[in-house]
């Protein structure tokens, strides 16, 4: 069973403050802060060397943790120091040359669109937008018509970091596989809350950072890969953790992808990794799913309800990511008068996902983001402050 009580107990960071951006980084529970001093002593104590040699069997877990979470294997698993990295990494390992195409969703987050124009641009290639449907997801018409052999990769954003829009990733995964290109998921937001089956997907891999909903320490992601493809893929840094260096002229890089990982890490940060995902495995990711997704129904349905308040959020299955906008007050104002009360929450400005903002007419939305731990107190004080704002205009 869910026990709240206990929740909010492992996070003491909930219990003086209403905290509403597990979108950006979220609290920690306690046994993830613990794990992580108590590694740093450890380094303080007999170095750095020594302390990850005594912890070798918890570090060798990690992956097997985070693979369960996402039904793979631990060998399809990297670890990189975030979803950013970690997307990055796999994309410059694709092989692309003139004339080849990149699709990328009218939700594309600012990191991810960066990259590929760049890459486009050293290799010939070209960057290609494709249209979102009425409900702001990836059109799958227009993408079915886009599609050809020379589409090279397609970019999911699973779910965008202004909104709750959730996109159909096993519909675009479907199409994609009849020309033989490549689908990378960028699930930076969507892994630690919703549930995420990769062989279900269908993905050829995942990218996806610790700090977010998962509630790990900053500095960690990782990548996933599809068994039977990283053979066909070379990273674009390896160093002697990701591969082998063999003769004077040769190198074989890992058989797994592990040829992704680099040596140098922060351990007592890969080991909360670990005990993070632990700690959402204990829960279970369906009930954390359903809690989440009922805290942002009531949070729009609060929202919706006040005069002046426009809810943006767009999609016909939402995340737990709610944005809006207060008529007449700006959003960074919202958030710091929010912040006055002890409401933590965020803004969302163009330059994240530059493509849907423009669309929409928007510059920035207020995002709260409620995990788990938030207990219908936070919410009802929330929307009070909301609703004190528009009344003190």
């Amino acid at each position: 069973m869910f026990d709240l009580d206990t929740i909010r107990r492992d996070t003491p960071g909930c219990l003086d403050k209403v905290f509403l951006d597990s979108a950006g980084s979220s609290l920690p529970p306690e046994p993830v802060l613990t794990t992580m001093i108590e590694h740093l002593r450890r380094e303080a104590d007999v170095g750095g060397y020594v302390a990850a040699a005594r912890q070798s069997g918890a570090l060798a877990a990690v992956p097997h943790s985070l693979a369960r979470v996402i039904g793979a294997q631990a060998t399809d698993i990297a670890l990189t120091d975030s979803a950013t990295r970690a997307w990055n990494d796999f994309f410059a390992s694709v092989s692309l040359g003139p004339g080849d195409r990149i699709l990328i969703s009218g939700v594309e987050y600012a990191s991810n669109a960066i990259a590929a124009l760049g890459r486009a641009r050293s290799t010939g290639a070209h960057v290609e937008i494709i249209p979102s449907d009425q409900y702001g997801r990836i059109d799958l018409d227009a993408l079915e018509n886009m599609l050809d052999d020379r589409v090279r990769l397609v970019s999911v954003v699973h779910v965008p970091t202004n909104g709750g829009l959730i996109n159909p990733v096993r519909e675009v995964v479907e199409l994609a596989r009849a020309h033989g290109s490549l689908v990378l998921l960028d699930a930076c937001q969507s892994f630690g809350q919703l549930p995420i089956d990769v062989t279900e997907l269908g993905i050829d891999a995942l990218s996806a950072t610790g700090r977010k909903w998962l509630r790990g320490p900053r500095g960690t992601g990782f990548l996933y890969v599809r068994p039977g493809l990283v053979d066909a893929l070379e990273p674009a840094a390896m160093d002697l953790h990701g591969a082998e260096w063999t003769s004077e002229n040769s190198f074989v890089p890992a058989p797994d992808a592990t040829r992704f990982e680099l040596w140098e890490t922060s351990v007592a940060a890969r080991l909360g990794l670990g005990v993070a995902a632990d700690y959402l495995l204990s829960i279970g990711t369906d009930t954390v799913w359903a809690q989440i997704e009922s805290r942002a129904v009531a949070l729009r349905q609060g929202l919706a309800s006040i005069p002046g308040v426009d809810v943006h959020d767009r999609g016909t299955q939402l995340s737990g990511i709610v944005s809006f906008t207060v008529e007449g007050i700006s959003e960074h104002l919202v958030r710091d008068q929010l912040a006055a009360q002890n409401i933590t929450v965020t803004v969302s400005g163009r330059g994240s996902t530059l493509l849907d903002m423009d669309a929409r007419g928007l510059d920035a939305v207020v995002r709260a983001s409620p995990h788990y731990f938030v207990d219908e107190t936070d919410l009802d004080a929330f929307l009070s402050a909301v609703r004190r704002l528009q009344t003190s205009r």
